[in-house]
């Protein structure tokens, strides 16, 4: 299992994910889900996959292979007009890639599925997030659904529904995301350190700070113990039922 997020901002994007994959208690490793391309002054493009880790390996190896020599190899992502076209292209080559493995053909309940987010800007268009299906289908992120979520998605999902406000700083952003995974990570033994993070600026049309979080983190840390904290005494504030 595995949990990814990006936030939609009006200031830009913010995209966070774990780095834990298991097949069984006895086999943890540690595999980056988090994935960028930037053409500078052009297009910036950040996925974040979550599912079976050979499918998403596969889809992200295709995409870095289209993208060696554009004149022989297409489509390149960096190349395309539009966010959309970009998540239809990772959706194609990730419904390729479940075809490609599946005994009986492509199907979303394939022990080979997976799922993407996929967000970032193309020059003279808006910053755009999509959340992509193993099907090939995508749904974008908007007013009503500003940010989108892949994985074990539960256990961070109310702090982000009750903090998230769209005008918030980029480093109110990432402090929000990382109590919502960190309310994950306890919860939850398959998620887990390292944490990746990436911020995109709405325009800047290049990748921004990208940071890995690790267990000894002190940001990090003091996040954790604090929240904690917060949670007790917002518990002891509130008021005792009547018996």
């Amino acid at each position: 299992m595995t949990y990814c997020v990006a936030l939609r901002l009006n200031r830009g994007l913010v995209f966070m994910s774990d780095t834990r994959t298991n097949a069984g208690l006895d086999n943890i490793s540690t595999y980056r889900k988090m994935f960028s391309w930037s053409a500078d002054g052009e297009t910036t493009i950040t996925i974040l996959t979550a599912g079976n880790l050979a499918t998403t390996q596969s889809v992200v190896s295709l995409i870095d292979e289209r993208m060696k020599a554009p004149g022989e190899r297409n489509p390149s992502i960096l190349m395309l007009p539009s966010m959309y076209q970009v998540a239809r292209l990772v959706g194609q080559t990730l419904k390729e890639v479940i075809g490609m493995h599946a005994q009986t053909g492509q199907k979303a309940d394939s022990t080979f599925n997976a799922s993407i987010i996929v967000g970032g800007q193309v020059k003279g268009s808006e910053p755009r997030l999509f959340l992509i299906y193993p099907e090939g289908n995508f749904i974008e992120a908007g007013l009503d659904t500003p940010f989108l979520q892949i994985g074990e998605t539960k256990y961070g999902r109310p702090i982000l529904v009750r903090a998230f406000d769209p005008d918030m700083s980029f480093e109110a952003a990432v402090k929000l995301l990382l109590v919502s995974f960190d309310s994950t990570i306890k919860a939850n033994l398959s998620v887990g350190l390292p944490i990746d993070m990436q911020i995109y600026e709405r325009d800047a049309l290049k990748l921004g700070l990208s940071r890995r979080v690790k267990w000894d983190d002190p940001y990090f840390q003091k996040i954790s113990l604090g929240w904690g904290d917060a949670l007790k005494r917002a518990f002891d504030s509130l008021p005792d039922i009547e018996l």
